[in-house]
Order: structure tokens, then sequence, then C-alpha cells
């Protein structure tokens, strides 16, 4: 008994930042997870978004609790910070560039807090000379689901979606898909 006492009063101050760690991942946690679900609600968003959005953060808490708590124990970070921060460079790439995959993880953070992209609301993604439009159904992690006029579903990339512009619930719909030739002052002449 009497050794796992002395091994307490050696490392109280370790064990005391450790579960002060624990206690502030916590305390993250429930504090933005009713945030997130707020915004989801107000979103009009499914319960799935949600759930990977609560996912997300905790996987992310996690990570970032363990890497302090390894810190706080001694853990030796000098390889470690020469292999991170290469790794911090390929992931802030991977996050944020337009060709990435993790990029749309990003993308679905960013609309879910976005009060413009509302599950119902009808919007219209203009690239170049065209255009893309259709109701939206969700938002889930890599990609958004419209569904167009003419009901088909449309699935597009979260990460194109954020880059382009957009044209939320516009006052006249389209009724063709296809290429915007030239614009008047109340006349839209489209080329099929």
């Amino acid at each position: 008994m009497s050794i796992i006492l002395t091994t307490i009063l050696n490392y109280k101050f370790n064990i005391a930042i450790t579960v002060f760690i624990l206690l502030l991942q916590a305390a993250i946690i429930k504090f933005a997870t009713p945030r997130i679900e707020k915004h989801t609600d107000h979103s009009r968003l499914k319960r799935d978004s949600f759930d990977k959005a609560r996912k997300s953060l905790i996987f992310v808490s996690n990570t970032i609790s363990i890497a302090l708590i390894l810190f706080v124990w001694g853990f030796d970070f000098k390889g470690l910070m020469t292999m991170s921060a290469g790794l911090l460079a390929l992931l802030g790439v991977s996050l944020f560039a337009s060709w990435s995959i993790l990029s749309n993880v990003t993308a679905f953070f960013l609309l879910i807090f976005h009060k413009s992209y509302k599950r119902g609301n009808f919007i219209r993604i203009i690239i170049g000379e065209n255009y893309v439009e259709g109701y939206i159904s969700e938002i889930n992690l890599f990609n958004t689901k419209l569904i167009s006029e003419d009901k088909e579903i449309i699935v597009y990339p979260n990460i194109l979606l954020m880059s382009h512009p957009a044209i939320i619930n516009p006052r006249s719909r389209y009724s063709v898909v296809g290429k915007v030739v030239e614009f008047s002052n109340k006349e839209i002449s489209i080329e099929t």
C-alpha cells in the first residue's frame, strides 16, 4: 500500500495536470455539443449530420488530450516533432486544398454552421457559364445531396459548394439545366 501512496505523492503534479486535461476535454465536449446540435437543428439537417459532427469533435478532442497527457508525463517529442511538422503541413494542405477529400470534411463543418445552407432551401450553384440547381436534401461528411425540379438526385462535393458562387432561393428558376449564354434585364437566354 505504501508503494502506491509513494508513487502518487511523487507524481502528484502529473496526476493533477492529467485530471485537469480530462476535465477540460469533458467541459469542451459538453459546451460544444449543444451548440452543434442547435446549428444542425436550425439548419433543419438530419440527425445523422449532428452525429457525424459530434463524433468528429470527440475524435479531435481525444487526439489533442492524448498528446497533452503524453507531454505532461514526459514523452520524448524530439523525433516526433520533426515528423509532426511535415505531417501538419501535409494535413493543412489536405484540409483546405480543393482537390483533397479531407477538404470536404472541413467544408462540411462550414456548411453546418452557415445559416443559408438549410435543408429544403433551393440553391443555384454557378460554375463559370454553367450552373447546377436543386433543393438541399442532405449535407453529408463529403457531399451534399440536391434534388432537382425533375426529382433527380445530384450529389455535389462540399468543397465545390463552398468554393463556387451560389444563389440561395433565387426569384426565378430555370426550366432546364444547361449553359447560361447571356443575361439581359428580365430575359434569360439558355442554350441546351
